[in-house]
């Protein structure tokens, strides 16, 4: 019976996920006609000729009506077709294949260092609560918050890597080439952007534990003689797994978006520095292939986190 409920409420979840990327895939191809003036004449550049715009505008369909346009662009997408560069001619499909890995490694090692470090932190504070160690990793977090990533970066580089020699100072290495070095060009832009997220993490498990710690249900566990740590591993940390899910989807999305200044520190050619190379050089098929991938990515990221809030909590089902 628990099964079926779960089957039926995955499948609930996927067909409500079905208008919510529709509506994403409009607003990102609404993104083009924001654009102030004439799309076709801000697409072809300065000093362009009548011709060139015009070439322009039967390129990428311009002279047709809104609608059709936007159905054409939906129908290229869902088949991998999301247009050229218009300054390097490559498909974008091939320009967010080679910068993608280099985004998705970045961001799942700061969130790996994010949880490694926070939830132990924000046991002990918790277990703790009002000593002197639960002050000290409040304030440690409020820092964590406090400092900017673009700022933490530029220092981890001149102390880890321009100083010490520990870690190469820039770029990236594709995880398929060489995992090892890969990992080691990753870690410091993902310390650096795993910061923030430290922070977060111990300040929302260290909230959730010290509210289920003060409970009615956990003061008569006291009584019938469990240990403080039993209580604290089996009863609390159960019971804090679906809000520090919840953490951990947020925070996969934040991250993904803080990525656009942690790349620009390390030069990484990952998605943050596609997009704001394109954004800057008016490449606006290029903006609005990586806005489309990067809106989908969060998408099924909130949709595992749905499915997963069944599976750690059966009252969801």
């Amino acid at each position: 019976m628990s099964l079926s409920r779960n089957g039926r409420a995955i499948r609930r979840r996927l067909v409500q996920t079905v208008p919510v990327v529709i509506l994403a895939t409009f607003i990102v191809f609404a993104l083009l006609k924001l654009v102030p003036g004439d799309v076709a004449v801000t697409l072809a550049g300065d000093n362009a000729s009548e011709q060139r715009i015009a070439e322009i505008r039967a390129l990428y369909g311009l002279d047709r009506p809104f609608l059709v346009q936007y159905l054409g662009w939906l129908g290229n997408a869902v088949q991998g077709d999301l247009s050229r560069s218009l300054l390097s001619s490559e498909a974008v499909r091939d320009s967010i294949a080679r910068a993608f890995p280099n985004t998705l490694l970045l961001v799942v090692m700061a969130l790996v260092l994010a949880l490694v470090i926070g939830i132990p932190l924000g046991v002990i504070a918790a277990s703790r609560r009002d000593g002197w160690l639960d002050r000290a990793f409040m304030a440690f977090a409020s820092v964590g918050v406090a400092v900017p990533n673009f700022w933490l970066g530029m220092l981890l580089v001149s102390t880890f890597a321009l100083r010490l020699n520990w870690f190469p100072a820039t770029g990236a290495v594709p995880l398929s080439v060489d995992p090892g070095s890969a990992l080691a060009h990753a870690f410091l832009p993902a310390l650096a952007l795993a910061a923030g997220g430290v922070a977060e993490v111990m300040r929302q498990l260290r909230a959730s534990l010290v509210e289920i710690l003060s409970s009615q249900h956990v003061r008569t566990l006291h009584a019938k003689g469990l240990s403080p740590a039993a209580i604290l591993w089996r009863h609390g940390l159960k019971n804090v797994s679906v809000n520090l899910l919840t953490v951990i989807g947020l925070l996969f999305n934040r991250l993904l978006a803080a990525t656009v200044v942690v790349e620009a520190v390390f030069a990484i050619p990952g998605m943050g520095g596609l997009v704001v190379n394109a954004a800057l050089n008016r490449d606006f098929p290029v903006v609005q292939g990586v806005v489309l991938v990067m809106v989908l990515v969060v998408v099924a990221v909130n949709l595992l986190t749905d499915i997963l809030y069944s599976t750690f909590d059966p009252r969801v089902r």
